[in-house]
């Protein structure tokens, strides 16, 4: 039951590069800085970099509705209530305050693109100590991100378009574990509906804190809108070896924490062990 873990939705209910090149790039990236506008005078210089980053994020991201999911790291609890927000709503400044308020509150803040009980086409690819030659690797072949992210040094997070159409929860998992393997990513975030990290806020983890104690920012390395050159070919291959019904008892968004524990093919000792390596990467 690899990827049913504390950022994925069965837990719970509920702006671009100006290359446009994907390069090779260490830890920090390599990606070219261009001069941005600064906020006028007097304006919420945090608030304003929080939504610059959405924004750049969004915008590589094209999509109707976006699940926002808040984690209060300390407790290990989600934050009560459902958030499915148009991109309209998840800019809005009031929206982006919320967001922030939580998050200095010790929330990690997620995002997944909502397409219900399908995937709308988004693959997460969770890496850590990436090699730097990794995205040239995928570039290279056909799988290049719309969006990489940098949610602490040395690890990062990549989303890569494969299709416009919505896919089925097991043909969107046998593309996740392919990628995962392909590339080193990890296989426990894998599954179709697992959540990525939103940029602008920071990772309230505290073993990805500074030396000097501060939490590190979610920042963005790539940001692109576009579909992988080989995306077609990645689905074609995963409807020839994703078995139908294969995540039967696994296709919807469940409401509550507890629901992992009411799944009869998941032991609760199985869920804890997931959940636990999910918490301490």
């Amino acid at each position: 039951m690899a990827g049913i873990g504390a950022n994925s939705l069965g837990a719970i209910q509920n702006p671009g590069s100006p290359s446009g090149r994907l390069e090779s790039f260490p830890v920090q990236g390599a990606f070219p800085r261009q001069p941005t506008p600064q906020p006028a005078a007097g304006a919420d210089r945090g608030l304003w970099l929080s939504l610059r980053a959405i924004r750049r994020q969004l915008a590589a991201m094209p999509h109707d509705l976006f699940l926002i999911r808040l984690i209060h790291y300390p407790t290990r609890r989600p934050f009560p209530g459902e958030r499915i927000w148009t991109p309209t709503e998840l800019l809005n400044p009031a929206t982006v305050r919320f967001l922030r308020i939580r998050n200095r509150e010790g929330c990690d803040v997620y995002i997944w693109p909502f397409a219900a009980n399908q995937n709308a086409g988004y693959i997460l690819l969770d890496l850590d100590w990436a090699a730097p030659s990794v995205f040239e690797t995928m570039r290279a072949n056909g799988h290049e991100p719309c969006v990489v992210l940098q949610t602490s040094p040395g690890h990062l997070q990549a989303w890569i378009r494969v299709s416009t159409l919505p896919l089925e929860p097991a043909t969107a998992t046998a593309i996740g574990k392919r990628l995962a393997r392909t590339y080193g990513g990890d296989l426990a975030s894998t599954d179709w509906r697992h959540l990525g990290r939103l940029a602008g806020f920071t990772n309230q983890k505290p073993q990805r804190r500074t030396l000097g104690g501060y939490a590190p920012w979610v920042k963005i390395m790539h940001a692109r809108a576009g579909l992988a050159r080989n995306a077609e070919a990645l689905v074609q291959q995963a409807l020839r070896i994703s078995a139908p019904g294969e995540l039967e008892s696994d296709n919807r968004i469940s409401g509550q924490p507890s629901d992992l524990a009411a799944r009869p093919s998941l032991e609760t000792a199985e869920a804890a062990a997931i959940y636990e390596n999910w918490i301490h990467r």
